[in-house]
């Protein structure tokens, strides 16, 4: 899992069927630290979260996992909201 912060939307008006009802977010990864790393990235969200909201999320074939047994074409997905964390 990895942190992120929720920086826009992204709406497509054409999308493959396994992506119908799905809400794609752009996400900025972000360090231990909370500052930001690599490009930002389209991700799947399964936890509700929103523009300016710290999550966590997945990538890879466990991206698919939170949405059952159907085909979801997705190699990350938004599976937490963070309230906060610490680092020692």
């Amino acid at each position: 899992m990895q942190v992120a912060l929720v920086v826009g939307t992204v709406v497509c008006s054409l999308k493959n069927a396994g992506l119908d009802d799905r809400t794609l977010l752009l996400v900025q990864p972000l360090t231990a630290s909370g500052g930001a790393v690599g490009k930002p990235l389209v991700a799947t969200d399964a936890a509700g979260a929103g523009v300016g909201e710290r999550v966590f999320y997945v990538r890879g074939s466990e991206a698919a996992f939170p949405f059952g047994p159907g085909v979801t074409p997705t190699d990350a997905t938004i599976v937490g909201i963070v309230d906060h964390w610490h680092v020692e």
